[in-house]
């Protein structure tokens, strides 16, 4: 199996039934990508495949042979911040930081959709996509990432004055 991540291959025989979430954390030793529930339903898994996000957790590996996966280790550096991540210090978008390498990585892939006019459900005009990517719709489309902390002010403040259209 061959398989990109943060733009450099990788290719090893590794077991099948192994999900990427596991390949990534113990075999690529890429341990930004957290495992909370290992069920699909926290988020702090989340990685981007081809620009799309996913939860690593309930991915088997051999299904992304050959496809491009983004980690947390391959958005900015720590010399050169994402302007997400930027967004996330100044307004205090963490506090344990657990979640936050999944948080990143969705609401990167979330600005896209927004941006290609994918709906929400808290989208007013479904002929043409969100008006505004504000709080209401950033808040909706985060929804499938959970902080147990509670830092989601902060969290939806750093991705609306990243992509959005209020000054939250």
């Amino acid at each position: 199996m061959q398989i990109v991540v943060n733009n450099q291959m990788f290719e090893g025989e590794w077991d099948v039934r192994m999900s990427l979430l596991d390949l990534l954390r113990d075999q690529l030793q890429l341990t930004g990508t957290k495992k909370g529930c290992n069920q699909g339903a926290c988020g702090a898994c989340t990685v981007l495949v081809d620009g799309e996000r996913i939860n690593a957790c309930l991915a088997l590996a051999v299904q992304y042979d050959g496809r491009s996966v983004t980690t947390i280790e391959g958005i900015g550096t720590k010399d050169s911040l994402h302007q997400l991540q930027s967004a996330f210090l100044e307004h205090d978008g963490f506090q344990c930081g657990y979640c936050t390498p999944g948080q990143v990585c969705s609401a990167i892939a979330m600005a896209s959709e927004f941006e290609r006019g994918m709906p929400s459900v808290v989208t007013s005009n479904l002929t043409t996509g969100a008006a505004a990517l504000d709080s209401e719709e950033v808040r909706e489309r985060m929804s499938g990432n959970l902080c147990r902390c509670g830092a989601y002010n902060g969290i939806v403040a750093a991705i609306v004055q990243t992509y959005g259209s209020d000054s939250e």
